[in-house]
């Protein structure tokens, strides 16, 4: 399948199931944000420092499929401007810099023990870098992917993930992933995951945009997590551990390349659910009965 036919089959499913019966579901809207030592992206490390990332969505019904529409962000907390020592997603211009925004829009349905989704992700990177910068991206890199997922309700958890990038890498990347929740006490519960990447296509690119450097297999990734509640919001501290097969994820600075790299941070969500008032003949009919 073509990449034009890629995303008009995306953004076929979106709108039936924008058009499909409306289910007795609530609308969600959401937020979270994360903390993390760097950014850490399919195993590539796209900052080595400190980085904050909101991420803001809504949720809503349609049919038995539920669409999701949200903006994700990056923000580089520091001025890293040391090319010995920093890699900048921003060009290490400013503290505190918008380096990346992706909005994003999917559409999710559940049949017997699976969960398929479907959507279509922008990588927006708003900088406009100069010679002087810390290398960095900035629009000359803005892309656009369209994915898809299958979960299993077993087990493990087991979900195989196809990523296309039809727009300016035009390659795929393939991952999959493995979960289980091991009970701490009775209230809390240790979440281990691991993931598996694998480029297909994505190293066509000779200049700072290409993702990987050789096609195959990219990095292998655990993570442990141990998630609690606080009033409405959720935190979820996490440490990943990553064995790196790809040249590229190797890089953890500019002068220090690795098999093996480590980083984590905490993760902080809220959601709420949005009340969806009774239609009026429905109403009546309940108050007949």
């Amino acid at each position: 399948m073509t990449a034009a036919n890629l995303l008009r089959a995306t953004a076929l499913g979106i709108l039936l199931a924008a058009h499909a019966p409306q289910a007795h579901a609530q609308a969600e809207i959401g937020a979270d944000l994360g903390l993390f030592s760097s950014y850490v992206w399919r195993g590539l490390s796209l900052t080595n420092k400190p980085v904050a990332q909101p991420d803001v969505w809504v949720s809503f019904p349609a049919g038995n499929a539920s669409i999701t529409l949200g903006s994700w962000a990056n923000f580089d907390l520091g001025k890293y401007d040391d090319p010995e020592n920093d890699i900048s997603e921003s060009g290490g211009l400013s503290a505190f810099n918008l380096s990346e925004y992706n909005p994003y829009a999917e559409v999710e349905f559940g049949t017997g023990k699976a969960t398929l989704t479907g959507g279509i992700i922008g990588y927006i990177y708003p900088n406009d870098l100069t010679d002087t910068s810390n290398e960095g991206l900035d629009s000359e890199s803005n892309t656009w992917e369209v994915y898809g997922k299958v979960g299993l309700d077993v087990p493990l958890a087991p979900e195989l993930s196809l990523y296309y990038d039809f727009d300016k890498i035009k390659g795929a990347y393939v991952e999959g992933a493995v979960s289980h929740s091991v009970p701490l006490g009775e209230t809390h519960t240790l979440d281990l995951g691991g993931a598996a990447g694998l480029s297909l296509g994505q190293d066509v690119s000779s200049d700072a945009s290409a993702n990987f450097l050789d096609d195959g297999f990219t990095h292998l990734d655990f993570s442990a997590g141990v998630p609690f509640t606080a009033g409405a919001f959720s935190i979820t501290p996490v440490l990943h551990f990553q064995i790196s097969g790809d040249d590229f994820t190797k890089v953890t600075s500019p002068t220090d390349e690795s098999d093996v790299k480590v980083w984590g941070g905490v993760s902080i969500g809220w959601s709420n659910a949005v009340e969806e008032e009774e239609a009026p003949e429905e109403a009546e009919a309940g108050a007949e009965e």
